[in-house]
């Protein structure tokens, strides 16, 4: 389990970069967030904050796809990561 939440706070890492390479995209994220870039840089390891970073990619497709064509990664693997961060376990309805 510990090597899976590495590996998703490493994915969310990777989100981050990709997203701070995206200066019209990052703008939004930093006005989402209500963060500086120096917060989000501050903030980079907090998988708590790497989790926020994934919901905020995951909020649409086309994100997603640019992201994982640019990593090589398969799209379903952010939600994957996503899953293993805190907070990331999503309600259960039963």
């Amino acid at each position: 389990m510990a090597k899976a939440q590495a590996n998703a706070e490493t994915l969310g890492l990777q989100a981050l970069g990709w997203l701070a390479g995206q200066e019209e995209l990052f703008q939004t994220f930093l006005g989402a967030t209500g963060a500086s870039a120096q917060e989000v840089a501050a903030r980079a390891a907090e998988p708590e904050f790497l989790g926020a970073v994934l919901d905020f990619l995951l909020m649409d497709d086309q994100w997603i796809i640019g992201f994982c064509d640019d990593a090589g990664l398969p799209y379903d693997r952010p939600l994957q990561a996503r899953a293993m961060l805190p907070g990331g376990q999503g309600p259960h309805w039963t």
